[in-house]
């Protein structure tokens, strides 16, 4: 616990209309001003991956966000599992993608 918050860190998987309409930046953003750490990339098959960490009111909030996404973005499913953090626990960040 960090600050007497529950953390929480979960892997997801994204699929729909996710890539090509800001979706990465879109959850930068969203990432950065809940005080996430973790990171976000395109996947070869269509779907954004992302590990999301920090305390568990405001992962709640992020996957909220996550099932919607910006307004060109069509989320059909998200797939979310426990993870471990991420090695990086600084500012939320787009990695290359995989």
């Amino acid at each position: 616990m960090k600050n007497g918050l529950a953390e929480r860190t979960v892997l997801l998987r994204i699929h729909g209309r996710v890539q090509g309409v800001a979706f990465r930046a879109s959850m930068q953003r969203e990432a950065r001003a809940l005080g996430l750490a973790g990171w976000a990339r395109n996947r070869a098959d269509g779907t954004v991956e992302a590990c999301v960490a920090g305390a568990n009111a405001d992962v709640e909030r992020m996957l909220d966000w996550v099932r919607s996404g910006p307004a060109m973005a069509r989320v059909e499913r998200v797939v979310c599992a426990p993870s471990e953090p991420p090695m990086h626990r600084g500012p939320f960040e787009i990695l290359p993608n995989a």
